[in-house]
């Protein structure tokens, strides 16, 4: 459990329900209703009852899980908040501004990869991650920058003042089991130190699960936390409203 003086917010990650919906329906004419299953907005409004106090999801440009009729339906039914991850073209700035999620998240995008691997490049791409945090906030709309926990990416986005980083977990989940893990749980400390020093609103996300929830959330302010896979995986066996329930109470 963490400090009983603070919580930290659970965001559960709805993408890999509607990976299962793509595995049968990907040509279907419709992306819900009649016999198309499962609906990934149904997924999230369980999930928001069950205790989840954010939605994630990630339209990416190949449309692999996630339609776009999906996030404006989640948009328009649920009571929590909604949290776009997207990439930094054109195509996505423009939708979000159309939409006006509660938040963004920017995130490096491949077509190749089964699910976001590796933070976000801020310092290389430096002009067009500003670009997208100016007109996000102009719009009222607050971003994060989902980047890994090294100290120079953390100080570029303190730079183009982004108010939210989500720390890349994913070097320290794929650690948990060998003999890196101590560093990787260091070095992620030392991130959400140094950019709760710079003034920036820490989240943290990518593998986490049941098991290695009990150390990540011993990292030092902490806001919210995003997951997905492990949640999903987990309502497999005991439904999504037990699941959502598990992981909230490490949280409380």
């Amino acid at each position: 459990m963490t400090d009983s003086s603070r919580s930290i917010l659970l965001g559960v990650n709805v993408d890999h329900c509607a990976t299962v919906r793509q595995a049968r329906y990907r040509s279907h004419a419709l992306d819900h209703g009649d016999e198309v299953e499962p609906d990934p907005v149904a997924f999230a409004l369980a999930c928001e009852a069950a205790g989840a106090d954010g939605i994630t999801m990630h339209l990416r440009e190949d449309r692999r899980h996630v339609q776009d009729s999906d996030v404006q339906r989640v948009r328009e039914q649920i009571g929590t908040r909604l949290n776009l991850e997207m990439a930094c073209t054109p195509e996505m700035i423009e939708y979000a501004l159309q939409l006006k999620p509660d938040s963004v998240c920017l995130v490096p995008e491949s077509r190749e990869e089964i699910t976001t691997e590796g933070g976000l490049d801020v310092i290389g791409q430096k002009g067009r991650v500003g670009e997208v945090v100016a007109a996000m906030t102009q719009a009222g709309i607050t971003t994060s920058l989902f980047i890994d926990p090294d100290p120079a990416q953390i100080e570029a986005a303190a730079e183009l003042k982004s108010p939210w980083v989500e720390l890349h977990t994913g070097a320290y989940a794929n650690a948990y089991y060998h003999e890196g893990r101590a560093r990787e749980l260091e070095i992620l400390r030392s991130g959400a130190e140094l950019a709760h020093d710079l003034g920036l609103i820490v989240n943290a996300g990518h593998g986490i699960n049941y098991i290695n929830i009990s150390e990540v959330v011993t990292l030092p302010h902490l806001h919210e936390l995003n997951i997905g896979h492990s949640i999903i995986s987990r309502a497999l066996f005991v439904g999504i409203e037990q699941a959502t329930k598990e992981m909230k109470a490490f949280l409380l």
